[in-house]
């Protein structure tokens, strides 16, 4: 009996061990036990060891992964362990053939001041290199910026340019690819500025040409030739958007050979063409020009007694046009010669000129004939020796007093009347001269102060000038000059 009891005890305590210790072990670990309120990844039981067949298939999948990557590394090593970077590729034996190609990023701005443009380029150039040729998978290689210093490049620098600019954000802006054949393409971005003579003779009509040549540094046309290769350069809006007052109106290119110290070397040069938009400049200097050219000549309207407002109106348009002709200078390179605005410009202001003169000799004139005189004598021929008789005396005592009363008339201060004083008796007496004061017989043979002067015989084969009608044939004779001169301009420039 003891032994079934024994047995019995046996079977339970193997049936149920997690029971008794459970809470023993809870109790133990504490709230590390608890998976869910642990941060972090949660704890991994045992981890089981594999086998020697459960590793081989991971070991498969890790050779192709970096194999090419140190078949690259072998291919490059091998290339770049005897290559000299110091000597160019078929040395002593042929000239390397070095094709250009060009990129326009952005065209533009044109500095007048300064006769310098800028360009955004990206710049290409292709040659072959027999010792960079491998035998491998890969067609090509990519090297960015860092490994161009290993390699031999040309040494093509730009002859006209002032400034360049590299980019080097955030590595620099620098390419090379090397093909299986031994071709190498290297490129890079820069921002140019280069010199731009302008020839401001036709300004602001003027059209120009800006070049932008390179050739080798320090190789000579038997080591290096430099070739186009399919020349097609677009420039639209999207890349021409800086030339701002310049139109684009096409490109070119030349090759030329020029004799160095160093020996005959290759320059090409590529050409940008541009005009100039004429809006800008017609806003700013033509219609000021123009407009204050025709206010000028208001005064011809005016009342010859209204001195201050002539003159005013007069000394204003003169210096209006000098600060428009300071103003046009302003941004504009100091060349030696005139240009079209300077001519245009400079007629307008002699214009207003000439309408301040105008005013100024009709005051003289018509001061000279108004001023006053000495008050005249009465004077009676000398009775002769034979009697008069009473009807012969007082014929005679008329024509006498006729005279007088000739002598007296003078302007009054009729303003409004354009003509002048009358002497038709004088005239009679006098047919050789007419009415002049002062004495200044040499002028009035051309001119006449009279009021009534026409039909004498005084004027017969003269130019016939009435000073009083000045303002009259000056509103005719300044806007129909203008307006001719306005049709000449045009037509010249434009065309020229």
């Amino acid at each position: 009996m003891f032994p079934k009891v024994l047995l019995i005890l046996l079977w339970m305590v193997t049936i149920f061990p997690s029971r008794i210790e459970g809470p023993h072990a809870e109790s133990e670990r504490g709230p590390s036990a608890r998976h869910d309120d642990v941060y972090g990844p949660k704890p991994q039981g045992p981890q089981k060891k594999l086998s020697s067949e459960e590793i081989k298939p991971t070991t498969v999948d890790t050779r192709p992964r970096f194999g090419k990557l140190v078949a690259a590394t072998e291919i490059l090593d091998r290339m770049l362990n005897k290559y000299d970077h110091k000597l160019r590729p078929g040395i002593g034996e042929k000239p390397t053939v070095v094709t250009v190609q060009l990129f326009v990023n952005t065209l533009g701005p044109i500095s007048i001041t300064d006769m310098e443009y800028s360009v955004d380029i990206t710049f290409c150039q292709t040659w072959y290199d027999e010792r960079l040729r491998y035998n491998g998978s890969f067609e090509s290689f990519v090297l960015n910026g860092n490994l161009v210093s290993q390699l031999w490049i040309p040494d093509t620098f730009f002859r006209n340019s002032k400034r360049i600019h590299d980019y080097a954000i955030t590595m620099p802006s620098q390419m090379v690819r090397i093909h299986k054949d031994g071709k190498v393409l290297y490129t890079v971005r820069m921002t140019i500025d280069a010199e731009c003579s302008l020839h401001m003779f036709k300004f602001p009509m003027d059209s120009h040409s800006c070049p932008l040549s390179f050739s080798s540094f320090s190789y000579p046309k038997s080591e290096m030739i430099y070739k186009w290769e399919d020349f097609k350069l677009e420039i639209n809006e999207s890349n021409s958007w800086k030339l701002f007052q310049f139109d684009f109106t096409g490109m070119s290119n030349t090759t030329e050979t020029i004799s160095t110290v160093a020996g005959d070397v290759m320059v090409i040069t590529l050409f940008f063409n541009v005009s100039r938009r004429l809006g800008f400049n017609i806003f700013q200097n033509y219609v000021p020009s123009s407009v204050t050219t025709i206010v000028s000549w208001v005064s011809f309207w005016m009342k010859k007694d209204s001195a201050p407002a002539r003159t005013s109106l007069g000394i204003t348009s003169v210096l209006t046009m000098t600060s428009l002709g300071s103003y046009s200078r302003k941004n504009f390179p100091r060349v030696s010669y005139i240009t079209a605005l300077d001519f245009y410009i400079t007629v307008c202001f002699i214009f207003c000129f000439c309408a301040l003169m105008e005013f100024a000799i009709l005051n003289f004139l018509i001061y000279q004939h108004t001023k006053p005189r000495a008050s005249p004598r009465l004077r009676y021929p000398r009775a002769r020796g034979r009697v008069l008789t009473p009807l012969r005396a007082r014929g005679r005592a008329q024509q006498q007093q006729g005279n007088v009363v000739c002598e007296m008339e003078d302007s009054e201060d009729d303003s409004d009347d354009e003509e002048g004083p009358s002497c038709p008796a004088q005239q009679s007496l006098h047919p050789g001269r007419s009415h002049c004061p002062g004495g200044c017989y040499k002028f009035c043979k051309y001119l006449c102060t009279a009021r009534r002067c026409e039909g004498g015989m005084w004027q017969q084969g003269r130019l016939f000038i009435h000073v009083y009608r000045l303002d009259n044939y000056s509103q005719v004779i300044f806007p129909v000059t203008f307006f001719l001169f306005n049709v000449v301009y045009w037509l010249v420039y434009l065309n020229l």
